[in-house]
C-alpha cells in the first residue's frame, strides 16, 4: 500500500496539442507546489500568448490534493476548466497545473466539441509528461547543544535525513525536512537532544 505522504506529480513542464475546425488548442502542464506560482505562471503565458481567445486553465495541490481550481476564462460554463482538472484527477496527479490556450479558427465548435478539445489536449500535456511520486514533508529547524551533536547525528543517520543549512558553535543548529509518515518518530527521537522548530 502507498504510504500516506506519498503522491504523484510530474518531473517538467511538457506540452500537447489539440486542433479542430482551425481552433488549436495549446495545453501546457507544470510542476507547482503554491497558488501564488500558478498566477505567476498563468499571467506570463497570458503576456507569451496576448493574441489567443482563451488562457482556459486547472490545478490540483498538495499531497492530498485538496486545494484545486478549474477557470473556463471565458468560455461556457464546464466546458473547459473541469475538463482539464478530469484529466488531471484521471492520472491521480497532484502539484500540477495546467493552462490551455485557445486560439479560436472562426467556427464554434459546441460544448461537446470544446469538451472534447480542452479533454484531449490536456491529456495530450500530460501524457508526455514524466510522472515522479512525491513526498510530502515538514521542514524543521533543530537547535542543540554541540555535547548533543552525536546524538542528534545519530538520529539523522538511523532515519535516513539529509542535513542542510548547519551551523555549529557552542549552541547549533541545522534544518533538514522529514516526511510526514516519519514526524512522530523524529519527533520521540529527537526529545531529549534538540528543540524542533517547524519553518
Amino acid at each position: 500500500m502507498q504510504p500516506f505522504d506519498a503522491y504523484r506529480s510530474i518531473a517538467a513542464p511538457s506540452q500537447g496539442l489539440f486542433k479542430d475546425n482551425g481552433s488549436r488548442f495549446i495545453a501546457l502542464a507544470y510542476p507547482v507546489e503554491t497558488e501564488a506560482q500558478v498566477k505567476d505562471i498563468v499571467a506570463s503565458l497570458r503576456k507569451e500568448y496576448h493574441d489567443a481567445r482563451h488562457h482556459c486553465y486547472a490545478y490540483r495541490l498538495g499531497y492530498k490534493g485538496d486545494v484545486f481550481r478549474a477557470s473556463d476564462d471565458g468560455e461556457p460554463s464546464g466546458s473547459a476548466g473541469r475538463p482539464i482538472l478530469g484529466q488531471i484527477d484521471s492520472l491521480g496527479l497532484s502539484d500540477v497545473l495546467v493552462v490551455v490556450v485557445r486560439y479560436f479558427g472562426g467556427i464554434k465548435l459546441g460544448i461537446p466539441g470544446l469538451i472534447r478539445a480542452y479533454k484531449t489536449s490536456t491529456a495530450d500535456a500530460l501524457s508526455q509528461a514524466t510522472v515522479v511520486e512525491k513526498i510530502a514533508g515538514q521542514h524543521f529547524r533543530v537547535g542543540f547543544e554541540y555535547l548533543s551533536m552525536n546524538a542528534v547525528m545519530k538520529v539523522l543517520k538511523e532515519m535516513d535525513l539529509v542535513p542542510a543549512g548547519q551551523q555549529f558553535g557552542e549552541k547549533c543548529t541545522l534544518e533538514v525536512r522529514v516526511r510526514l509518515s516519519a514526524l512522530e518518530e523524529f519527533r520521540e527521537k529527537m526529545q531529549k537532544h534538540a528543540n524542533l522548530e517547524e519553518i
